[in-house]
């Protein structure tokens, strides 16, 4: 294998496993923020090194304020259900004479 295969081969690697994680974040966030979490508390105590630390801290999911009004659902009740509308109109057939 050349040195430019090799190249290659970490380039691509790199580049799936970035939309892989981005296509995760966005499809599955809940998942993903306890995952993050998880990761974050493994790497980020007493007795790590400094590097796994910095790392653990940078992984940590933003917490929730908590307030109904971040829209992150932490309330269970992200406001109230809009009114359904009404608007239904009859449908009307016309001939094609």
């Amino acid at each position: 294998m050349s040195s430019f295969q090799v190249f290659e081969t970490l380039v691509i690697g790199i580049v799936v496993l970035a939309s892989a994680y981005v296509a995760f974040r966005k499809l599955l966030p809940k998942t993903s923020t306890r995952v993050m979490a998880g990761v974050s508390a493994s790497l980020n105590h007493e007795g790590r090194a400094g590097v796994l630390r910095a790392i653990g801290r940078k992984v940590q999911p933003a917490s929730a304020s908590g307030s109904c009004g971040d829209g992150c659902g932490s309330c269970n009740s992200c406001g109230p259900a809009p009114a359904a509308r009404n608007d239904a109109q009859p449908l009307t057939f016309k001939s094609r004479q």
